[in-house]
Formats: C-alpha cells, structure tokens, sequence
C-alpha cells in the first residue's frame, strides 16, 4: 500500500502541485487541524479542492480526527513539551480517537497534507506509524519535499 506526505511551507504553487501530479496519488487526506485560515493562500480548503481537480485530478479529503488538538500543538510549538512529549501525546490521542478505524481506501494510495516543511517532526510522520503499525500495512512511504 502506497501512502505519501506532503507540507506545503516553503513552496510555491506550482512546487506543490508539480509534486503531487508527478505520483500516482488518488486523494490528498488533509490533517490539519485548520485548513481554513493558512498563510499559502493556496493551501487553504476552497482554493485545494478546486486546484487539485483542476490540475492533478487529486480528490480532497478532511479528516481533523488526525490531527493534534490544539493545546497539544500549541504546547510543542511554544517549547513547554519536548519533540518526544508531543509524540507521545498524540500517539495516546490516537489511540483514544481509535483512528485505525478509518476506511483504509481514503489512506491508500493517498498524500497526507500539513504545513510543516519536512516530515521528521511533522505529525503525519506519525500518523503512517501509527496506521502502518495498527493495520499491520507495511506502507510503501514517500514524502514529497
């Protein structure tokens, strides 16, 4: 099962997009909590769903139930918890949100979206663990940086 990553800071329109057309990716599974308001004005939900079908004829889904709540967020981008500790915290709010119950069809073959740049400390990175381990899926995992 193929399972990609991507986030959007650092790139232009035309990066982003290319990255995504260039893979055999069927829908971009946004995990953000809030996909409303972000600084890339392509990025936010209206201006994805349309420029995804426009350009990569990619489906949008949204799915808030894997992102971090936002005190947990909030709390490691302030530096009161550790990169360690907002893992943890967000593999125990997983767990609690029973997420592996998701319908494996929308991840397979899908890109999980947040803004981060890279994935090494970007909870996507832990939200394909996390499925990969409870699935028992052996993801074939790129990250498109």
């Amino acid at each position: 099962m193929k399972v990609y990553s991507i986030g959007f800071t650092q790139k232009k329109a035309e990066s982003f997009f290319g990255l995504l057309r260039n893979e055999e990716i069927k829908s971009l599974i946004d995990v953000r909590l809030n996909n409303i308001s972000q600084l890339a004005g392509f990025a936010k939900k209206n201006d994805l769903i349309f420029f995804l079908k426009e350009l990569c004829d990619i489906d949008y889904v949204h799915l808030p139930e894997l992102a971090p709540t936002k005190s947990i967020l909030d709390s490691y981008k302030k530096g009161i918890i550790s990169w360690e500790e907002y893992e943890d915290k967000f593999m125990n709010l997983m767990v609690q949100r029973k997420v592996e119950n998701i319908e494996k069809n929308i991840i397979k073959d899908g890109c999980l979206l947040c803004s981060e740049h890279k994935p090494h400390h970007c909870h996507r990175k832990l939200v394909i663990e996390y499925l990969n381990s409870s699935w028992d899926a052996e993801f074939e995992v790129k990250h498109l940086v």
